[in-house]
């Protein structure tokens, strides 16, 4: 598989592209927090020296280890991210990720271990789900109807299996803690029902 091109299609897949763009250049190592099957570790792989994915599902984990088992520069990590399977190390990583997972952790608890796991001038992007609750989230969440089912004929759509949980906060809320957790972080709200943080740790 062309680690450019992914082998099938949905919102998530659709935004790791950016996740690929706000890696760092001469990465060393990399993290993708609740990795799933594997697709952006395998998608990141020719940026970094070596990437770790984690993820708590085995099932997910065992796909993964079969997706990647061509490259030598990446591993993976079957344990819940909250229960600090990196230990209490700081400044481990130049890059950390997580596509969608964010949601179904604590969001300061997975923000702060996330953010303590990098090293002076690393990076950290999320990309997250949120939920409605206002008539302003109802409007931009229905302008993404359209462009969704255009883009699902174009490439059709699959899931990657992973486990699913709707999401607790809104997007008020998620932009008001990412703000408070992570100084000067970039935030952005997307068309297809997705948000993203980039901060860089300029600590």
């Amino acid at each position: 598989m062309n680690a450019d091109r992914p082998d099938y299609w949905n919102h998530n897949i659709h935004y790791q592209r950016l996740v690929l763009r706000a890696v760092p250049p001469a990465c060393g190592r990399a993290l993708d927090v609740g990795c799933g099957d594997g697709l952006l570790v395998r998608r990141l792989a020719p940026h970094c020296g070596e990437v770790v994915g984690i993820d708590m599902a085995a099932r997910m984990i065992r796909v993964a280890r079969q997706r990647c088992r061509d490259l030598p520069n990446v591993s993976f990590v079957q344990r819940d991210f909250m229960a600090c399977p990196f230990g209490e190390n700081n400044n481990d990583f130049d890059f950390v990720c997580s596509v969608t997972a964010i949601h179904h952790m604590d969001f300061a608890g997975a923000v702060t271990a996330m953010r303590r796991l990098l090293r002076p001038g690393g990076r950290l992007v999320i990309v997250g789900l949120a939920r409605d609750a206002s008539p302003a989230d109802w409007l931009a969440g229905a302008a993404a109807v359209l462009p969704s089912r255009v883009l699902r004929v174009a490439h059709g759509e699959s899931s990657s299996g992973a486990p699913v949980a709707a999401p607790q906060m809104s997007w008020s809320q998620v932009r008001a803690a990412a703000m408070e957790l992570l100084p000067g972080v970039r935030y952005r709200r997307h068309l297809l029902w997705r948000y993203s943080l980039v901060w860089q740790n300029c600590g």
